[in-house]
């Protein structure tokens, strides 16, 4: 994992190589802190904890901001913290919690089970992390996975996209949803409204400014009104197997065909993972990486 570097005032950042993940660090005054989504490998993680250590970071808690396995690791040198997330993403880790389990252990090997995706969820009625340092605004949609919270710092104009707004991801619906599409179009609606972004930081991809913000909120939007038109199409960033692969299915449930028919197909069939892929239920089942 890339070093923790500074990309806003208080808000540090480390990029994996694998999967181009990014696990977010916000700092109060007094040097506590709060991590978010650290991923993705044992090593990456203990990389972490060890960059927090150096700098005499203390982490106050944590935060998932959706609960796919790469999202809910943790490790006991991050400290015995409590850990939030959004009230459908914890319960769908309780429900799933074996199969993660399961998965990580088979093939991300070295971390930590038994600190594996135990969250907690937000306060009722509360749109706030709940810690005494830089506010941290969670916003809640279910575009990708239920439960999916992007968070935003105001101060530093720093927005948290969760697994949306990648440049070298497509967009990736839950496609157990009743509306996939129109689920994911109205996170990127609740995102495109935060006021204030300078800089996005996105589960997988490159850190952009405000410009490439708006960019690749057009290009997801272009790509959801593109599968709903039904016609086939390329997308630049589907560069792996199994985005390609990913890519494909979307194409085959919002085609032509599926379109006219106008009924929803079932969910794909679940097939043995490679190292990189997922085969749990829903909460993990969106992508490869995710």
């Amino acid at each position: 994992m890339q070093r923790l570097r500074e990309i806003a005032p208080g808000v540090l950042v480390a990029t994996a190589e694998r999967g181009t993940t990014t696990s977010t660090v916000v700092v109060a005054d007094d040097g506590w802190c709060l991590v978010i989504d650290p991923a993705m490998t044992a090593a990456d993680v203990a990389g972490l904890a060890a960059d927090l250590a150096d700098g005499g970071l203390r982490p106050r808690l944590g935060f998932a901001t959706h609960p796919h396995w790469d999202h809910v690791l943790w490790s006991r040198d991050l400290g015995d913290v409590p850990r939030y997330a959004a009230v459908a993403a914890v319960r769908l880790v309780e429900q799933d919690r074996d199969e993660i389990v399961g998965y990580v252990r088979d093939w991300v090997p070295g971390h930590d089970l038994e600190v594996l995706g135990r969250l907690v969820p937000l306060p009722a009625g509360s749109d706030r992390i709940p810690w005494d340092g830089p506010a941290a605004r969670v916003i809640v949609h279910d575009g990708h996975a239920p439960g999916h919270a992007a968070v935003f710092i105001p101060q530093a104009g720093v927005l948290l996209a969760g697994d949306m707004l990648s440049d070298v991801e497509i967009p990736l619906p839950d496609l157990l949803a009743a509306d996939p599409l129109g689920d994911y179009r109205a996170g990127l609606d609740r995102l495109a409204a935060v006021p204030g972004v300078r800089w996005l930081v996105p589960g997988h991809g490159h850190i952009a400014g405000a410009g490439e913000f708006r960019r690749r909120l057009d290009t997801d939007y272009r790509y959801l009104d593109l599968l709903a038109a039904g016609e086939p199409f390329d997308d630049s960033r589907c560069t792996a197997d199994w985005l390609r692969d990913r890519h494909a299915e979307h194409l085959r449930r919002y085609g032509s065909a599926s379109r006219h028919a106008r009924r929803r197909l079932p969910p794909p069939g679940v097939q043995q993972p490679a190292p990189h892929r997922c085969a749990c239920r829903r909460a993990t089942i969106a992508g490869a990486l995710c």
